[in-house]
């Protein structure tokens, strides 16, 4: 069979290319080698987590605050396999959701492991059994995204050394969670387990949580998280994970260069995620894969095959979902003759933690690395008569801006709702706004995105109205 584009895994970045390719009138078809579409977000990532964040937020909110909302309740208890069902339900309606859209737009879907015969082949091992096939396309997409990462003295058993995968679908309630890793997977994890109960320890070899976003967010989101219970450990690297039946015990060196151990009932090993580009024969294809599993690609998202293109977490860059489906739209487009762009910069990451951190742009850090000339205007949300009406006041706004231009360079946004909210501020930034024409938007009272053109306001004449 014969194909315009052949998209090799169905993620986010797989499944959304796709989709834009049969919008232009390409014939397209994608290969996906799990029984389910939508990649690791829809099944073992993004959207499960997510439902997993809700529930605990709902049960921790009923048992902490509730009752100064004026609501009473009696025998609350955390049903988990119930909790656990609801997530399923939930990814099964999604990923449901995307084998519709492949209907709809046209898209041939085979199900099996996706691997290049020659630069326009690719064999289809089916996964049900059944015989393979072999199509050939004009152009080849490589969306085949990432897999958890681990080191050899923190092997993986996937019982009681687990990976995030493990972790959306534990049989219990942990009663001490040890995390590998403060960065964004364990961060939201951990705050799951520890609004439940579980006692949850963090050991970081950095020096903050979230090491790669703002400090100011780092600082803030621990502040948040340490009220749940958790305990931290920065600056401490780990040196053995041991699974000892019931338990697991942790090695560590500290940063005074002793050695301490933890015990618990389960070890998350949250260090990063690699690309997953096992099994496709590249070289086949005229391609190889550096010793990270990255496939390098030019600036129009292709390889050094020119019809063969690779996008998501296989590629450079932030592992994000959305920066996925940015570039699947931008190759679909570039193959049917158009030009589109992506702004990397201005790629929003997210933290879905309670209070949730969103940021776009440039980090204080890295204006102050390079030099540029900045502003900085803050805005906590206790200020804040919606965040106060909703109990919600932990956080803030902080945005940077260019000393001489007041081009907004950078917003980070640790608050409720802030995922919503940094939207606005890609917005401003695209059209390339100064702090002073967000200050000059009118914002609807009382809303949280008042503490953005707030924080707009310190920034532009250290003018913030409500601080």
């Amino acid at each position: 069979m014969q194909y315009d584009v052949i998209v090799i895994g169905s993620g986010p970045g797989g499944y959304t290319g796709a989709i834009r390719c049969a919008q232009l009138g390409l014939k397209t078809a994608i290969i996906e080698k799990y029984a389910t579409l939508g990649g690791t977000c829809l099944n073992v990532g993004c959207i499960p987590s997510k439902a997993l964040l809700d529930s605990s937020e709902h049960y921790f909110n009923a048992s902490h605050t509730f009752a100064e909302h004026g609501i009473k309740l009696d025998h609350l208890a955390v049903d988990l396999p119930q909790m656990i069902a609801r997530k399923q339900d939930v990814v099964d309606q999604t990923t449901k959701g995307i084998v519709y859209l492949m209907k709809k737009n046209k898209i041939d879907t085979f199900y099996g492991v996706g691997s290049f015969v020659d630069a326009n082949t690719v064999k289809v091992a089916k996964t049900d059994g059944s015989a393979d096939e072999t199509i050939t396309g004009k152009n080849i997409v490589i969306a085949t995204g990432s897999k958890p990462m681990s080191f050899p003295s923190m092997p993986l058993d996937k019982k009681r050394v687990i990976t995030s995968t493990e972790a959306l679908k534990l049989p219990e309630i942990p009663k001490h969670l040890i995390i590998i890793g403060a960065g964004v997977i364990g961060a939201e994890l951990g705050s799951v387990y520890a609004r439940l109960g579980a006692k949850v320890s963090f050991i970081e070899f950095a020096d903050s949580m979230i090491p790669t976003m703002d400090k100011t967010m780092g600082k803030e989101l621990q502040k948040s998280v340490k009220k749940l219970g958790a305990d931290f450990y920065f600056k401490h690297k780990v040196t053995k994970v041991e699974n000892t039946g019931d338990e697991v015990v942790v090695s560590i060196d500290t940063p005074k260069g002793e050695q301490m151990t933890l015990t618990g009932d389960y070890c998350l090993v949250s260090v990063g995620r690699r690309p997953y580009t096992d099994g496709l024969n590249l070289e086949a294809a005229g391609l190889s894969a550096d010793q990270r599993g990255k496939i390098e690609v030019d600036e129009h998202l292709r390889t050094k095959v020119p019809h063969i293109y690779a996008l998501g977490d296989v590629i450079r860059g932030a592992m994000l979902a959305h920066k996925a489906e940015e570039e699947g739209v931008f190759i679909a487009e570039t193959v049917a003759g158009q030009k589109p762009h992506i702004h990397y910069r201005l790629i929003p990451n997210v933290v879905y933690t309670w209070p949730e951190v969103a940021a776009v742009g440039y980090t204080e850090e890295e204006v102050k690395e390079k030099g540029i000339p900045y502003k900085l205007g803050t805005f906590p949300f206790k200020a804040l008569g919606r965040a106060r009406a909703s109990m919600d006041v932990d956080g803030l706004v902080k945005v940077l801006a260019h000393k001489e231009t007041d081009e907004i360079l950078g917003v980070h946004i640790i608050g409720p709702r802030a995922a919503d909210i940094v939207g606005e501020a890609v917005v401003a930034m695209e059209f390339r706004a100064s702090a002073e024409d967000v200050s000059r938007m009118s914002h609807a009272h009382p809303t949280y995105t008042e503490a953005f053109k707030e924080a707009c306001l310190a920034a532009t004449d250290n003018r913030a109205i409500n601080m």
